[in-house]
C-alpha cells in the first residue's frame, strides 16, 4: 500500500475524528508499554489478566486525562516541533509520578514495584517517538499532496497506445496530472483504461468545469490536419490550453515521453494537408552537387540548409553576414550530420561584396544557389530604404554577376508575395529584384534564373505567431496594426521544399508561385491562440475577458491584403502546389543604366531620389506617403533624378 494512500484520507478527517485516532494511538500505547515492563522486569511475556490488567486500565485512565488537559491533542503533527516534544515531556512526567506513586510507593499485591518506574520510560519513548514519526511523515505526505493538487489537471485526448504511453510517462509528473482520457470512439466512454476514466469529447465544457482542467493533451500524431482542426474548433469552447505531440514522422521510435509534448502550433490550424514532396525534383538540382546558400542563417535560408542537407549534396557552402546566426546554424548542421560525407563551408560574406561573392564561387564552384539573403521586415526596410534597397536589389545583382562569370547552373531567388503591386520599399526592392533576374535569365543562358514567391512563414522572425504567444504569456494586449488585414501562411519546413523543387523545374526566367491556399485574417488567428491557451478575448461583448486585442493601426508600407500574382490566369506546373506566373520585365540593356543610377543615389543616401526612381522602375508600386512628404520631397527627386541618370537612361514622366 502506497503511503500516500494511507495519509491522504487521514488528512482529510474532520478535526474530533483526528483526536480520536491520535487518543486510540495513546491508549494501545499505554497497553503495549505495561506488557513490555512485565517482560523486562519478569523476564517473559504476561497475560494482561487479574491484576496486571489494574495496571493497563489505571495507566490509561491517568494518561488520557492528562494529556488531554495538557493540550497534546490541540496540536498539529505534521507542524509540531520541539515545543510539543517538550509538552510530551511534561504530561508523561506528570503521569510518571502519579503511576509510580500507586504502583511503587504505594505498590499493588502481584504487580512489581518496577512496573512502575519501567513502563512510563517506555510510555515517554513511545509517544514522544509517535509525535516525531507523525511529523515527518505527514508533513511529507502532505506537502507531497499539496504540490499534487497544486498541478494542472489535464484530459488526454486519444485513448489509443500513444495516449497510453503519454499517460505512463506523466504518472510521475511533477509539471501536469492525468485525471482521464477523452475518445470519439462512444464504445469506450464510461470504461477505465489504466486507471482513468474516458469520457465523451462532447462533455469537455462541463468536465473542464467540474474537474478543474486546465489543458487537453491531443495524443493522437496520425490525425490528419482536416480533423485536427475539427477537435481544435470543439476544444476552443471550453476554455482549456491545447497541448500536442508531433506528427508520427517526427517523432522517435520508442515509447512517449513528456518533452514531445509542445504548445499548439499554428500550422495545425491551417486547415489544409501539406503535400508530399517530390524526391525526384528534390534530388535533381542537390543530389552529389555542390549547393550554396546566401543568408543561411535567416529563417528560410537554415531550413533551407536543413532540407539540402537530408538529400545529400557533396558540398554545402552556407553564406551569412552575420557570425552569430552563420555559428548556430553551422554547428546545428554538424550535429546532423552522423558521419555523412558531405562538406560543411561556413562563409562569412555580404552579397553586395562583389569581389568577395566572385571568390567565393570561383573557389568551390557551386552547381546550384538558393539566394535567401534579404532584408525583410517591412517597418524596418521602410525606415531604411537605402540599405533595404542595397542588400536586396543590389546584392541579388552582385550574387548573379558572380554566378553567371562561375558557371553556376541553377540561381533561385526566394521571393515574397509583397513584391506583386507593393506599397512598401522591401516589397518594391523583391520585385525589382526578380526583375534583374528576369533580365540576366534572357541574357546568359548559361544559368537557369528562377524565383519562387510566396506569403509568410509561420514562426519566422518577425512572425506574428511568436508575437502573439510571447504577449499572451505577458497577460496581453495582442497588438493589431488592423482588425480586416489578412495574410498567406505556410509553415517554414514546406516553403523550403517546395523552394527546391520549383527549382528544380526551371526553364530560366520563370517566376513560381506557391499554393498558399486560404488568406487568414489575423484577428481571427489572434482569437484562435487566446482560446487554445485556455483564456478568453475582452472586448465589448466579454468585458471580463482575459486577453484584449488592441489595434494599433497599420504601419509605414503596410497592407491589409497581400497577392501572389501581378496578372492572371497562372499556369499550372507538374506540381500541385507550385504555379507559374507571367510578369513582364525590363530588358537587361535598358536595365543596367537605370540600376546604375538607382545605385549612385543609394551612394549617397537620398532617399527622396530612390523613392521616385523605385516607382518609375516597379509597376504597380505605390509607396505610402507615412514616412515622407510626397509634396515637397517629388519635384526635388525628380531633378535630382535626372541629373543622376541622363535623360536617355531614366526617364521620369
Amino acid at each position: 500500500m502506497n503511503l500516500q494512500t494511507v495519509a491522504l484520507p487521514m488528512l482529510a478527517l474532520p478535526r474530533w475524528a483526528k483526536r480520536f485516532v491520535v487518543t486510540s494511538v495513546d491508549a494501545g500505547a499505554c497497553v503495549l508499554t505495561v506488557w513490555l515492563a512485565y517482560y523486562l522486569r519478569l523476564g517473559e511475556f504476561v497475560a494482561l489478566s487479574s491484576n496486571a490488567l489494574w495496571a493497563v486500565v489505571a495507566s490509561i485512565g491517568i494518561a488520557l486525562p492528562i494529556f488531554i488537559v495538557s493540550g497534546l491533542y490541540r496540536a498539529i503533527f505534521r507542524y509540531s516541533g520541539w515545543p510539543a516534544l517538550l509538552a510530551v515531556a511534561r504530561a508523561v512526567s506528570i503521569y510518571g509520578l502519579l503511576y509510580a506513586s500507586i504502583f511503587t510507593a504505594i505498590g499493588v499485591q502481584d504487580v512489581p514495584r518496577t512496573v512502575g518506574i519501567i513502563q512510563p520510560i517506555l510510555l515517554l519513548l513511545f509517544v514522544g517517538a509517535s509525535r516525531a514519526l507523525a511529523r515527518i511523515w505527514l508533513g511529507d505526505q502532505y506537502q507531497s499532496i499539496l504540490k499534487q493538487a497544486s498541478r494542472p489537471k489535464a484530459l488526454i485526448y486519444g485513448a489509443g497506445r500513444t495516449g497510453r504511453q503519454l499517460v505512463a510517462a506523466m504518472t510521475n509528473s511533477h509539471e501536469m496530472q492525468v485525471v482521464g482520457f477523452l475518445d470519439d470512439d462512444d464504445r469506450l466512454h464510461g470504461h477505465v483504461l489504466n486507471g482513468q476514466p474516458i469520457y465523451n469529447p462532447a462533455d469537455l465544457a462541463n468536465l473542464a468545469a467540474t474537474l478543474t482542467i486546465s489543458d487537453v493533451l491531443l495524443a493522437m500524431p496520425s490525425l490528419s490536419r482536416k480533423r485536427r482542426n475539427e477537435i481544435l474548433t470543439q476544444i476552443r469552447t471550453a476554455r482549456v490550453a491545447v497541448r500536442t505531440l508531433p506528427s508520427v514522422t517526427d517523432l522517435a521510435q520508442g515509447k512517449v515521453s513528456i518533452s514531445d509534448l509542445r504548445e499548439l502550433e499554428i500550422d495545425d490550424l491551417l486547415g489544409r494537408e501539406p503535400v508530399m514532396p517530390n524526391h525526384i525534383l528534390l534530388a535533381m538540382n542537390v543530389c552529389g552537387k555542390v549547393v550554396m546558400v546566401t543568408g543561411a542563417g535567416g529563417s528560410i535560408g537554415s531550413e533551407l540548409c536543413r532540407q539540402i542537407l537530408s538529400v545529400g549534396p557533396s558540398k554545402l557552402l552556407l553564406i551569412e553576414q552575420s557570425e552569430f546566426a552563420l555559428y548556430g546554424i553551422h554547428q546545428e548542421l554538424e550535429e546532423k550530420l552522423s558521419g555523412r560525407e558531405i562538406t560543411l563551408v561556413p562563409l562569412l560574406a555580404s552579397v553586395q561584396d562583389n569581389e568577395r561573392m566572385r571568390e567565393i564561387m570561383s573557389t568551390w564552384h557551386p552547381d546550384t544557389l538558393y539566394h535567401a539573403a534579404a532584408y525583410k521586415h517591412v517597418p524596418l526596410v521602410e525606415h531604411n530604404p537605402a540599405e533595404g534597397v542595397k542588400n536586396n536589389v543590389l546584392g541579388t545583382l552582385r550574387t548573379a554577376q558572380a554566378a553567371v562569370e562561375n558557371g553556376v547552373s541553377d540561381f533561385v531567388l526566394i521571393s515574397t508575395d509583397k513584391a506583386v503591386r507593393p506599397t512598401n520599399i522591401m516589397g518594391a526592392s523583391k520585385r525589382l529584384a526578380e526583375m534583374v533576374l528576369q533580365a540576366f535569365a534572357a541574357t546568359a543562358p548559361g544559368t537557369k534564373f528562377s524565383m519562387v514567391r510566396f506569403g509568410n512563414v509561420l514562426g519566422s522572425s518577425g512572425s506574428v505567431v511568436p508575437k502573439f504567444r510571447q504577449q499572451i504569456r505577458c497577460g496581453g494586449p495582442i497588438t493589431l496594426t488592423h482588425p480586416e488585414i489578412t495574410r498567406f501562411f505556410m509553415t517554414i519546413p514546406e516553403a523550403s521544399q517546395l523552394v527546391i523543387q520549383a527549382g528544380a523545374m526551371a526553364k530560366g526566367g520563370d517566376v513560381f508561385v506557391l499554393d498558399m491556399g486560404q488568406s487568414v485574417r489575423i484577428i481571427d488567428l489572434a482569437r484562435r491562440m487566446i482560446e487554445l491557451s485556455g483564456l478568453t478575448v475582452k472586448d465589448e461583448q466579454s468585458p471580463d475577458g482575459d486577453i484584449e486585442i488592441e489595434i494599433t493601426g497599420l504601419r509605414p508600407g503596410e497592407k491589409l491584403y497581400e497577392e501572389l500574382l501581378i496578372g492572371d490566369n497562372p499556369k499550372p506546373t507538374s506540381h500541385s502546389r507550385i504555379m507559374k506566373a507571367h510578369e513582364e520585365f525590363i530588358p537587361w540593356t535598358e536595365l543596367e543604366g537605370k540600376l546604375n543610377a538607382l545605385e549612385m543615389a543609394l551612394n549617397v543616401n537620398d532617399v527622396g531620389v530612390i523613392r521616385l526612381m523605385m516607382e518609375k522602375l516597379v509597376t504597380g508600386y505605390t509607396p505610402t506617403d507615412e514616412i515622407v512628404d510626397w509634396v515637397y520631397l517629388e519635384q526635388e527627386a525628380e531633378a535630382q533624378a535626372l541629373e543622376l541618370a541622363g535623360s536617355d537612361q531614366f526617364e521620369v514622366c
